[in-house]
């Protein structure tokens, strides 16, 4: 079997889905190959083989002059002593990229998204057009020889594309209406973040019976071996990355994204998508997942882990204190009593912790009570300044324009995260989309978000008249302008975010291992 993870996403780490597919699948007798079509497709276009045509502008001629210069930047400790040379590094590859689709109207290419203007992945007649008409593809010059190379070298009976984010899916289509062309006879497997979403809602109906012919929700080892003729015996497997853990990803060594669970063992959010979506918890037990974490550190020997879980277990993190992975680490963590812990967050710091993640969301507290997070501002703030002093860098997530927020709510946000500025490290900053079938839209005013029969949000009437346009003005023109603030959101690594922002820790010596 063929797995595909196709374009285009962030290309600095290997696609934890379809390793965990091929380590099921190996594991119980079956051969697979997995290509990582994001960074092969990417790394095409960034070469001059690809990108034809002389220049007319400077900063174009000097992006394709100094590409592999880029490409070595972002792929060696080095690029990330010095952020202005990091950040030109990404501007040129960017621009090089956009140079790649002959500036067609309304394309828009980046190292971590892809959209067209007359297509859209919210709409499935538009996801069949782009199938239709694979060769209007940018990466179609890619795809198309990649493809029949390996279908000609293997044959495989069955390909499998992982679709998990909607800036993968013009090309996943493209790529599947070529095989579907071509190759009439292979059977087409589409799974993944973004079709479990599809297939979640209440009135979901299969557009692509002609196109594709299976879809598989959740998880796919079962599903696929079932498809394959036998069944899932046993779920202790390891994934397997052996197929693409040298790929050149863009960073300064391998990153092994690792899952010890699915879900989230809070489910209590209001308007939480995964509790919209019916997905239950399910963790590996704490115990062998530091094992097997443990065995892959040493077969791969990565430079970072990326925990990839909704919330990190307290379990999980006791349990990688008592038996550290070996690697640096970093991953989503909720704000809870044993963050705040002094001698918990030097032993979490001691296991190879450089970066958590905190979905503070407000600093409000009655709006985070209205969103039931079971988060405390004080429990916040003490859990900011341990962490701080235990030497792990946080990185905040924030949510402007809920139901519970108003204008008031989110200046006490902007205060509490100027008074905290010393102990952030970085922020990311969102509005607030309405998932399209939680509990909690019966109670709001909704109406059209985006067009499309595979929208996954509504738009609603602000109840306290906080709308997105007040929403966006006042994070431009007020909340990001602050100086504490200003200064945090410049040392976000632009475009890779929170996946590069370990590796300037571990960069500075603060944090290596």
């Amino acid at each position: 079997m063929l797995l595909i993870h196709p374009p285009v996403v962030k290309p600095c780490e290997s696609p934890a889905g379809l390793a965990k597919l091929a380590g099921a699948l190996r594991c119980h007798g079956r051969t697979c190959t997995v290509v990582d079509a994001n960074l092969e497709g990417l790394l095409y276009l960034l070469t001059d083989k690809a990108v034809t045509g002389a220049a007319s502008d400077t900063w174009t001629r000097r992006a394709r002059n100094h590409l592999q210069d880029h490409l070595q930047d972002l792929g060696d400790w080095g690029g990330y002593r010095n952020r202005d040379r990091y950040q030109r590094s990404i501007r040129d590859l960017n621009r090089v990229l956009e140079f790649s689709t002959g500036r067609k109207s309304g394309t828009h290419l980046t190292l971590a998204n892809y959209e067209e203007k007359d297509l859209s992945p919210l709409r499935s007649d538009d996801l069949l057009a782009a199938a239709s008409l694979p060769e209007a593809n940018p990466f179609y010059p890619y795809f198309h020889g990649r493809l029949s190379g390996l279908l000609e070298a293997l044959s495989p009976p069955m390909i499998g594309f992982s679709l998990n984010f909607l800036s993968q899916a013009l090309c996943t289509f493209a790529m599947m209406g070529f095989l579907r062309r071509e190759y009439p006879s292979v059977k087409l497997v589409l799974g993944g973040g973004l079709v479990t979403s599809w297939m979640s809602s209440p009135n979901w109906r299969n557009p692509f019976s002609g196109l594709v012919d299976d879809m598989i929700a959740g998880p796919g080892e079962g599903p696929l071996l079932e498809l394959l003729g036998s069944g899932l015996d046993h779920e202790d497997c390891l994934p397997d990355y052996g197929d693409v853990w040298k790929n050149p990803y863009l960073a300064p060594g391998f990153i092994l994204p690792y899952s010890a669970s699915r879900g989230c063992y809070w489910r209590r959010c209001a308007f939480c998508p995964e509790k919209a979506e019916g997905q239950p918890y399910a963790p590996i037990p704490a115990d062998r997942s530091v094992s097997q974490l443990q065995v892959l550190v040493q077969r791969y020997r990565p430079a970072l882990i990326h925990l990839l879980d909704n919330a990190l277990s307290p379990a999980l993190l006791n349990a990688v204190i008592e038996a550290p992975p070996g690697a640096p680490w970093y991953g989503f963590a909720r704000i809870e009593e044993h963050l705040g812990d002094p001698e918990f967050c030097r032993l979490l710091k001691r296991s190879g912790c450089v970066i958590l993640k905190l979905g503070l969301e407000s600093g409000d507290q009655n709006v985070l009570d209205a969103l039931l997070k079971g988060i405390s501002l004080t429990r916040a703030s003490e859990v900011l300044k341990t962490l701080k002093k235990a030497g792990i860098a946080s990185y905040v997530y924030l949510l402007f324009g809920t139901p519970a927020e108003s204008r008031e709510s989110a200046e006490k946000t902007l205060a509490f995260v100027a008074e905290h500025a010393h102990c952030i490290d970085y922020l990311n900053v969102a509005v607030f989309n309405l998932p399209a079938w939680s509990a909690e839209v019966s109670s709001l005013q909704t109406r059209t978000f985006y067009s499309g029969d595979l929208s996954l949000y509504l738009d609603f009437i602000h109840p306290l008249g906080w709308d997105r346009l007040r929403v966006r003005h006042f994070l431009d023109r007020r909340f990001k302008r602050h100086p504490a603030i200003r200064e945090i959101l410049l040392r976000d690594p632009p475009v890779f975010t929170s996946n590069h922002a370990p590796f300037f820790s571990l960069s500075s010596g603060t944090s290596r291992l």
